[in-house]
């Protein structure tokens, strides 16, 4: 491990620290280390445009402290204000950064990533994330080819208060009743969702029925939240609940589960809340953003109703620049990561919970809803574990396997696809195949991941 003696601030670290689609993000004790979060805390401070504070919050990994610590010491080495946040929701960092006119914003988070993982994404003023030619300037400072300013000394402020003006903000619009009569379950994943995600939907008068319910740094996304959600739909299910959200470890994202325990994704929130927009004339030509994983029913439902469709690479920065390249209103992931332009362009799954809560008439569940949007094309995703990085950000070299993505394409004859895609943040080539056929899917899948794991290692 990094020894923070051996590294003082500003000077070079390391040549091997890159940022990826989702920030800086690793194993703790292995990339995560104090010493990197004082270093990117340091040149993210110099960084940084503005004078105005920096805020950092933090989910419940027990590394958080830690991490979040390390940061402080950086970014007031390099004379910056910090206000620290504590226990929060990544986005509560970007819309506070917005609302108190920061100069920036940090949140320490592995969102979905197991409890061992921790990582670091940093937002600019008006809360968006970091712009790659600053996370380039942050890096080369990191290599040593940036001078260091002279240490200066910032201060730091307890700041958890600031979290009443976030619950505040993602209640605008909505009425005290609105969720009134309601029960609903929530899987806080033992996460960020638990510092403020149940009193927001009791508030508006929603019976609340809690999953893993309080902050736990080694259980976070372990069986639970977005990436599990046996448990919600349990749970949904035995509690004769009309619907259940799911988050993840840092609340950026949701799943939603109607009252039969069937899944709503992104695709689907994105087609009720899309659809409720456009009635209001609330939806610039129609157009709604997604990502290559969104599904061919979605997309063919939306279109035959008139509707556009962007489709942009995964991560919710590509849906963001779209989006804003586009004019517009509303955009998001399968995942469940929904960006809307209506409420500041952050990425929020507390938002998106209440929003798409809210869009229910008295009487309607959300199952009516669900049935009511499209039907999905089976769809099938499997993770291919590939240690090296080259291999993986090359697959298309492979020759084996590019043949066979490409033999797989002609037999769909335009009723499927395949999607072959480096994950961002983890050592994982994700495989996704989708046809109108389960059996063509179910042998496609199985077919390449095959080919994937038996020829990117060995």
């Amino acid at each position: 491990m990094a020894d923070l003696a051996t590294h003082p601030v500003g000077q070079p670290f390391s040549a091997g620290v890159s940022f990826g689609t989702d920030g800086i993000r690793g194993l703790v004790g292995g990339l995560m280390t104090p010493a990197l979060a004082m270093q990117v805390g340091y040149w993210g401070g110099l960084v940084l445009q503005g004078e105005g504070p920096v805020l950092i919050g933090r989910d419940s990994r027990s590394s958080g402290w830690m991490l979040s610590a390390a940061l402080e010491a950086g970014l007031t080495a390099a004379g910056r204000e910090v206000w620290n946040l504590g226990l929060c929701p990544t986005p509560a960092v970007a819309r506070l950064v917005q609302q108190q006119g920061a100069a920036g914003g940090v949140m320490v988070s592995a969102s979905h990533n197991p409890p061992a993982d921790n990582g670091i994404k940093l937002f600019a003023a008006g809360g968006s994330k970091l712009a790659r030619q600053q996370q380039e300037l942050i890096e080369a400072g990191l290599r040593g080819e940036l001078p260091a300013a002279a240490n200066r000394c910032g201060s730091s402020h307890q700041r958890s208060d600031l979290l009443a003006i976030y619950r505040q903000l993602l209640r605008e619009g909505l009425a005290d009743n609105q969720l009134s009569g309601r029960r609903i379950v929530l899987d806080l994943c033992w996460g960020s969702a638990t510092a403020c995600s149940s009193e927001l939907f009791r508030s508006l008068g929603a019976e609340v029925i809690e999953l893993h319910g309080s902050p736990d740094g080694n259980a976070i996304n372990v069986g639970c939240g977005s990436t599990h959600l046996a448990p919600l739909q349990e749970a949904v299910r035995q509690s004769g609940a009309e619907l259940g959200f799911a988050f993840d470890g840092d609340a950026d994202r949701v799943l939603a589960v109607d009252g039969e325990g069937r899944l709503v994704d992104g695709d689907h929130i994105l087609f009720m809340w899309g659809s409720a927009l456009a009635a209001a004339g609330q939806l610039p030509k129609q157009l709604l953003v997604a990502t290559v994983m969104s599904n061919l029913g979605f997309e063919r439902a939306w279109r035959s109703g008139g509707g556009q469709l962007e489709r942009t690479a995964v991560g919710d920065q590509y849906v963001h620049e779209a989006m804003q390249n586009l004019g517009a209103a509303l955009g998001g992931e399968q995942s469940g990561h929904i960006l809307c332009a209506h409420h500041g362009l952050t990425g929020d799954g507390l938002l998106t919970a209440l929003q798409l809560a809210a869009l229910l008439k008295p009487g309607e569940s959300l199952a009516d809803r669900r049935n009511q949007s499209f039907v999905s094309y089976p769809q099938r995703l499997k993770n291919v574990r590939v240690a090296n990085r080259e291999r993986r950000q090359q697959w298309q070299q492979c020759d084996p396997l590019a043949q066979a993505v490409a033999r797989a394409e002609a037999e769909m004859a335009g009723e499927g696809r395949v999607l072959v895609r480096a994950s961002g943040t983890e050592p994982l080539l994700r495989v996704m195949v989708e046809a109108s056929s389960q059996a063509v899917v179910d042998h496609w899948i199985e077919n390449l991941a095959a080919i994937a794991e038996r020829e990117l290692n060995h």
